[in-house]
């Protein structure tokens, strides 16, 4: 659990690892060969035949104990690995259960959980003994020394700027090391060592696919994304008829109008009156004050009614409910339009006539509009990059949680329109 900082503090992890850890596995492996180099023929369980027979039971326990939190361990950095993986576009979307009120790294991620069970019955009912499992553990605990290693060069180049003299010694003392005792145990490779490297490259492999069609995906929606050039050029009508009710277009761009609007306008004979381009955005922090919870501007001129809004949560935050939402929404951009106007008491009408115009649109009812969109390749692509998108993807996208999902959307509120994303 060391390796999981949002458990401990930095700190609190130096002291530990180098007053007590670091000590006790000196002793514990110096013992071992002082052991071995008596009585060589016990090197397939020196731990246990170099303990004396009086501790032997309380050794025994301990390790015990040790696998419990080990195993604990394991689990709460794959959550806290999937929870950052997926902060990054490098993940597929799950439900992430934040189980502290200090610290984001506490979490809890239901499906990985179910899959992780999943995957010590497979590995057990595999192997049937401890032998081939200790194999894939010891490749597993020197692969992660070669990463941590290849991961503090990066450190120790970009972000600390050390000289290249000392990078250089660091890779020469530590990594050459890890690099030999690397090659000492591939020879289990065919005897179970296979096991984690072939779970690391099927997961990188669905992480790879994942932040490069996300990458392409969002670099598309921005380079289509329309100017206001062409929003003005339709007029205040937007060229269609308009509807009462206020219509919420989520999005993920913060600036511009994104692709899938003109998409309704041309999918739709009408547009709702009051328009909100909502954006869903979450903060690496506790939660979010109620009052600082949604940043408005206007889009457009003001007889467009059309507004963004970019909403804002912490991590531990209660997503509400669509009415109590609603509701939120409604009451700061009514704040948001007297404010925008409170230097001018000559516009006092105006705002009031703008604020009973907005309720009056809310009182119609209000629709939720999302882009139900599908990424495929383009027709230049080659074979591989076809079969990566448009089946390796899609089959991810249709069997993780959907965006709506997590928004809290009621169904007899959505309204989707499909759209096409070519990459």
């Amino acid at each position: 659990m060391f390796a999981d900082l949002g458990h401990f503090s930095v700190r609190s992890i130096q002291i530990a690892f180098v007053g007590l850890v670091y000590p006790c596995l000196i002793c514990a492996y110096v013992g071992q060969a002082a052991y071995l180099s008596v009585v060589p023929n016990d090197v397939s369980d020196a731990f246990y035949k170099s303990t004396p027979e009086m501790v032997y039971w309380p050794m025994f326990t301990v390790a015990m104990l040790a696998s419990i939190i080990a195993s604990q361990a394991m689990i709460s950095a794959t959550f806290a690995i999937v929870k950052q993986s997926m902060a990054l576009g490098c993940f597929p979307r799950v439900k992430v259960v934040h189980t502290s009120n200090k610290h984001e790294g506490q979490v809890y991620i239901p499906e990985i959980n179910f899959l992780l069970l999943l995957a010590c019955i497979f590995v057990t009912a595999l192997f049937k003994d401890t032998t081939n499992i200790g194999n894939a553990y010891g490749i597993a605990v020197v692969a992660v020394m070669l990463v941590t290693s290849s991961l503090l060069i990066l450190i120790m180049s970009m972000i600390w700027q050390l000289s290249l003299a000392l990078v250089v010694l660091f890779v020469l003392v530590f990594v050459s090391f890890e690099l030999l005792y690397f090659s000492s145990v591939l020879y289990k490779f065919t005897t179970g060592g296979y096991l984690p490297l072939t779970f690391a490259a099927f997961l990188f492999f669905i992480m790879y696919v994942w932040h490069y069609v996300q990458t392409k995906r969002h670099a598309f929606e921005v380079e289509k994304k329309v100017s206001m050039e062409y929003l003005n050029g339709l007029g205040s009508s937007l060229g269609i008829a308009h509807v009462p009710g206020v219509g919420l277009l989520y999005t993920e761009l913060t600036q511009g109008i994104p692709a899938i609007f003109p998409h309704f306008l041309t999918n739709l004979p009408a547009i709702h009156s009051v328009l909100v381009f909502v954006s869903v955005k979450y903060l690496p922090i506790n939660k979010v004050p109620p009052e600082e919870r949604f940043l408005l501007r206007r889009v457009g001129p003001k007889e467009y009614k059309m507004y963004r809004c970019i909403a804002r949560y912490g991590y531990r935050d209660r997503r509400v409910g669509n009415n109590e939402f609603e509701e939120l929404l409604m009451e700061h951009l009514k704040n948001f339009i007297r404010d925008e106007n409170s230097d001018q008491k000559e516009k006092a009408e105006e705002v009031q006539n703008e604020i009973h115009f907005l309720e009056t649109s809310r009182q119609a009812g209000v629709v939720y509009m999302l882009g139900h969109s599908s990424v495929k390749a383009s027709e230049d692509s080659n074979l591989l990059k076809k079969v990566v998108v448009n089946h390796v993807y899609d089959f991810l996208r249709r069997n993780f949680r959907q965006g709506f999902v997590d928004l809290q959307i009621p169904n007899k509120n959505l309204l989707q329109v499909g759209m096409n994303y070519y990459i």
